[in-house]
């Protein structure tokens, strides 16, 4: 077998990209969620939190001191220039993650990265191979919305994203997402079996 397999999982709010991330875990996949990640980050101690306050300030913490990451996505969702700023402190601790997870690897191995973003950050290139989940935009809404997401917040994510029929043209892999979770998983395990054949 070849090297490990850097491969970036996404796709748009709602599309079900979690779904298909654990099914992929399931199969022997190393995925790393990189929301999860990025929100372990805010934790005190750590020097993300601490990158953080020196550029927001003490008013997005609750009482106990933590990030409130509600009024930090209030902030950056209405400000581009502070979004960048904190996408750059927080890509930056996640590619070292990234690269430390990998080099624990052994050659052969299918790392995946699920990420939002990928396309949207020209992160795509630096995987292997890009995946997508795709699903229409009112499943996605409708999907984001019985999980509890408020509409205004679920406008506001999706107008950060590009639509996903245009990350399907980007994509070397796209997951249907839109019937049973059983066809679904058959498409991921058809994708598994192609990427651990791939030289």
């Amino acid at each position: 077998m070849g090297r490990v397999k850097r491969v970036g999982l996404t796709g748009n709010i709602g599309s079900g990209k979690s779904t298909v991330a654990h099914m992929f875990r399931k199969l022997g996949a190393w995925v790393l969620d990189a929301d999860k990640l990025i929100h372990s980050f805010y934790r005190k101690g750590h020097k993300v939190y601490r990158e953080v306050l020196e550029l927001f300030g003490n008013e997005i913490l609750t009482p106990e001191g933590e990030i409130d990451r509600r009024k930090l996505a209030d902030i950056v969702f209405s400000d581009k220039g502070k979004l960048s700023e904190l996408e750059r402190i927080t890509h930056g601790a996640l590619y070292e993650e990234v690269e430390k997870t990998v080099s624990r690897l052994k050659d052969g191995d299918v790392f995946i990265l699920e990420a939002s973003l990928l396309v949207e950050k020209g992160s795509a290139d630096r995987y292997d191979k890009l995946i997508v989940v795709y699903a229409p935009y009112e499943l996605c809404k409708k999907r984001a919305l019985a999980r509890g997401m408020s509409e205004e917040d679920f406008e506001r994510r999706w107008r950060l994203q590009l639509p996903p029929e245009e990350k399907v043209k980007r994509a070397d892999f796209v997951i249907d997402n839109t019937k049973t979770l059983k066809e679904t998983f058959e498409q991921v395990r058809e994708v598994y079996e192609k990427l651990k054949e791939d030289p």
